[in-house]
């Protein structure tokens, strides 16, 4: 129906269908009579091709209205005859249903050929049993010499149980009793809980035996999460729209086409419509990541990814442990701008940036300074699918309040980082976040529509007083304006508690604006900031209390409502907290808590499994991707070390996993299949997650006890001179210590665009925003009680001009 003559072709089926039709149903090909049986499994396969190249999908429904459909499977058609091939269960059978082939809403006229049509099965399948492994679980990856280091046994015993920990080589090396837990409600298992901390030697291949039982081998090292910090975050060069994928940089594998350039078949990102009724002008909107399995760009997405690759960076310049960012500088990841002066993490976040900003309402157009809440194709398209090869039209969404004061959030970050590195895009990042904020302001309540959600994600958002704050703190923070700190004080948020027990995400962003604001330097009053870092302390201490409760040792309670789409992300964003709070205050059981918490994302769970592609015995590889589709196609590839999967969701919301698992405890809500995308699925904003806490637990290298402050430092700031362009800073740093120091090295970072112009007593250097200062011959020796003091002159531009929130002497952070 709706197409041309049938025709056989060199032994295929071929049509043509017009092209405009308006939907995909609008023109098919079928085949009636099929009986189906419920609770059957079925494979569903046909070889496909179309000329110049469109999406098909075949749905196997009732015959008449309502037309139910009882499996639908998606293919994506191209000059060359392409193999689909899918596996389901039906819910519900039909004694005489229909096979139909979908190949309408083309723009573009068509010629169709289908061949080898096949629909196998019929018979119930075997009820599912994950492969759960040895029942001692375990951080597969491994664990640091000074961290905590916990496992759990799943077991029928009910009083406490022997175990041993044993080297590669088989001998016992530690060993004890474990702590009986009873029933975890997440998990529905009897379980037991072991503590080996007290054993801090460093090895390769361990392994924990209890109950009969052997673990997967792992690792105590110092060592073990530096791949981590670079996989993560090479992630997001995998996952660019708009530029060739380099094979050489990531692996031969990944290399692909730059996609969405205009180039046949693709029909955007450089010249992209809006929605028809919802504005008169077309954007480049080119470039920035593929938010998730699909090809959509989301903004509210998009600006929490951003803010945390970002924020990965800014902790550089504050916590104790991260060594001025020597690991997170230039030529530090496998990305095309490497080796060009810039940090390299900051040239990730960039290709975002820019999408971002290219996402913004031109000026004298209506709502003028917002963003477009999102792009991406007007009809979903199947799995795999090489990006350059998506025939969808793309169009620009409605505006939203949510995305525009990401926009303003992210950009306002831009701001202060890109100074030091690149003036004009820096500038560009700052007008473009005062501009979306006024817009916002000017327009508080622009929604997304939780219905637009075809062809990509909704991504609806009702409540964007949390969006206001984290705007305002980030505005704050880059300008010192009064009008920033007066709107964040007036919010409810800046008094309020931010931190939900299940974490935060892109829904509710309160948290970012709170943990900029306890980290990043400022012109806060003292007790303000104190009382800030106080929040960020106090909720950690909430999460660890939580990880003592849960038997599998994570920040998360155990009920359903806990175990939720994405949340492997809000787990390790629980983490981020605690990591935070051990920067905030040098006390090690917030550093252990983070550490501990990554234990359940690398194995130490009911299903024994390491959601990070690469990482552990047993790991996630199946995840849902139109880029990484290798379970459909052996030509595509799994997805990249170091990509993390959503994690299990109660709610089951994916036709595969409620199918396969209706009854599942929230723990086993998980399934490592490309079809399972509510549960397997792998998105920007759960990596950046990752790629922060990677390189948290990077920079802690053994977890050493945390050395007591052997220095005071003191920052002047004596006032500014020409007119506003510069200052005048003295730095005096006094020994704590008991011996003295003979040499020294002083460091601390700006936080924006402020640059040296000339210093005394001191041998002074920049790089970026970091200032090192080394001694003179005259005043290497600092004796016990003794200072020795440097004084410089910088030249600025303006905005904010803090005190640097972190100096230290000879490596060692001083209070």
């Amino acid at each position: 129906f709706g197409t041309g003559p049938l025709a056989v072709t060199d032994g295929r089926l071929c049509t043509t269908v017009a092209g405009g039709l308006a939907n995909p149903w609008d023109a098919g090909i079928g085949q009636e009579g099929i009986p189906l049986l419920a609770g059957a499994e079925y494979t569903l396969g046909f070889d496909v091709s179309a000329t110049p190249g469109s999406d098909v999908r075949a749905v196997l429904q009732l015959g008449g209205p309502p037309y139910t459909a009882y499996a639908t499977v998606d293919g994506t058609a191209g000059s060359t005859p392409a193999r689909v091939e899918q596996t389901f269960t039906l819910t519900e059978g039909n004694p005489s249903a229909q096979l139909i082939f979908q190949i309408g809403g083309s723009a573009q006229e068509q010629t169709f050929c289908l061949d080898n049509v096949s629909l196998r099965g019929g018979e119930p399948p075997e009820p599912y049993v994950p492969d759960t492994g040895p029942r001692v679980r375990v951080n597969q990856v491994g664990y640091l010499p000074g961290g905590p280091k916990n496992a759990t046994i799943v077991t029928e015993s009910t009083t406490a149980l022997p175990w041993q920990l044993r080297s590669a080589a088989g001998a016992v090396v530690a060993s004890g009793q474990s702590t009986p837990r009873g029933v975890d409600e997440a998990s529905g298992q009897n379980v037991h809980t072991v503590d080996f901390s007290a054993y801090r030697t460093a090895g390769t291949g361990l392994t924990l035996v209890a109950d009969g039982e052997t673990s997967h081998p792992f690792d105590i090292s110092g060592t073990i999460y530096q791949q981590l910090r670079s996989d993560a975050a090479q992630f997001f060069y995998a996952q660019r729209s708009g530029i060739a994928i380099d094979g050489d940089l990531i692996g031969e594998e990944y290399a692909r086409p730059a996609g969405h350039l205009g180039v046949a078949p693709n029909q955007g990102d450089i010249d992209v419509p809006c929605q028809p009724g919802v504005c008169d002008y077309r954007l480049d909107v080119r470039g920035g990541w593929y938010d998730a399995g699909d090809h959509g760009k989301y903004v509210v997405n998009g600006g929490l990814a951003t803010y945390q690759l970002l924020s990965t960076f800014e902790r550089t310049k504050t916590a104790p442990t991260a060594d001025g960012g020597a690991a997170l500088g230039d030529s530090t990841l496998r990305v095309p701008e490497r080796d060009n002066g810039v940090p390299d993490i900051l040239d990730e976040a960039r290709w975002e940036l820019e999408f971002l900003l290219r996402m913004q309402v031109p000026a004298g157009k209506p709502l003028a300074g917002m963003a477009h809440h999102k792009i991406h194709d007007r009809n979903w398209t199947g799995l795999p699918l090489d990006p350059a090869a998506d025939p969808e039209l793309r169009e620009l969404h409605p505006p939203s309040t949510a995305a525009t004061l990401n926009l303003a959030a992210v950009a306002a970050q831009c701001a202060r980082l890109f100074a030091p590195y690149d003036a004009a895009f820096a500038t560009r990042c700052g007008t473009a976040a005062k501009t979306a904020y006024a817009a916002a302001k000017a327009n508080p309540a622009r929604y997304a529509s939780p219905t637009d959600s075809n062809g990509g994600g909704a991504y609806d958002d009702t409540t964007v007083t949390d969006e206001f704050y984290w705007a305002a703190a980030e505005l704050y923070l880059t300008t010192g304006e009064q009008r920033y700190l007066t709107d964040l004080t007036a919010s409810p948020h800046h008094t309020g508690d931010v931190f939900d027990v299940r974490g935060f995400s892109w829904q509710g962003v309160a948290a970012l604006g709170r943990l900029s604001l306890a980290t990043v330097p400022s012109g806060l009053p003292a007790a303000e900031r104190t009382r800030l870092r106080a929040s960020v302390t106090a909720a950690a201490d909430r999460y660890l209390a939580e990880i003592d409760e849960q038997a599998y040792g994570l920040p998360m309670p155990g009920d359903p409502d806990s175990y939720f789409w994405g949340g492997n992300g809000n787990i390790i964003n629980n983490a981020v907290v605690l990591a935070t709070a051990f920067d905030l205050t040098g006390t090690a059981k917030y550093r252990d808590g983070a550490v501990q918490t990554m234990d359940y994302i690398f194995g130490r769970n009911a299903l024994n499994m390491s959601y990070v592609t690469g990482y552990g015995e047993q790991h996630a590889k199946n995840q849902h991707s139109r880029l990484f589709g290798n379970q459909k196609d052996p030509n595509s590839p799994n997805p990249p070390a170091g990509s993390l999967a959503g994690g299990a969701n109660a709610a089951l919301q994916d036709p595969y996993v409620a199918q396969l698992i209706p009854d599942c405890k929230p723990q086993f809500c998980f399934v490592d299949h490309i079809d399972s995308y509510s549960t397997n699925e792998v998105a920007i904003n759960w990596n950046s997650a990752l790629t922060w806490i990677a390189s948290f637990l990077a920079d802690q290298d053994d977890a050493p006890a945390p050395a007591a402050s052997r220095c005071t430092a003191e920052y002047v700031n004596y006032g500014t001179w020409q007119g506003g362009s510069g200052f005048t800073g003295q730095v005096t740093i006094r020994n704590t210590g008991s011996t003295t120091v003979d040499g020294w090295t002083a460091r601390f970072a700006f936080t924006g665009d402020q640059k040296l112009r000339e210093a005394w007593l001191a041998k002074t250097s920049q790089s970026g925003a970091t200032v090192t200062a080394k001694n003179e011959s005259y005043n290497a020796r600092i004796a016990p009680g003794g200072t020795v003091t440097f004084g410089f002159n910088a030249l600025t531009g303006g905005g904010a001009n803090p005190a640097p929130g972190l100096i230290t002497l000879n490596g060692a952070a001083c209070s």
